[in-house]
């Protein structure tokens, strides 16, 4: 069984206002029979963080373009994007580059 995992999440570019404006999140996500990765870590935040319009955050089981995902300061491209299995500890970050003009 998986051990608990403790991450740092960090929203900005204005992703953050689909979590009440809260730019970081510290959370614990519980054991499970399998490691954790980016994918079922999307669903937890889904279900558990966001606050409204889930659609300008996600997109079927990824995050919807326009959004820059880095894991540990690395763009999440070169960690295996969803695959990423997480690691206690990790640092999170979303970041909308889509904005109004």
């Amino acid at each position: 069984m998986a051990a608990p995992v403790s991450l740092l999440l960090e929203f900005g570019g204005g992703a953050e206002l689909l979590f009440d404006g809260i730019k970081r999140h510290q959370v614990t996500l519980p054991n499970q029979s399998n490691p954790w990765d980016i994918r079922q870590l999307l669903v937890w935040i889904r279900d558990n963080l966001l606050k409204e319009r889930p659609e300008l955050f996600i997109q079927g089981d990824t995050v919807r373009p326009g959004i820059l995902v880095l894991v540990n300061d690395a763009d999440w491209e070169l960690m295996g994007e969803l695959d990423y299995q997480l690691q206690d500890k990790d640092n999170i970050v979303f970041i909308s580059t889509l904005h109004g003009g």
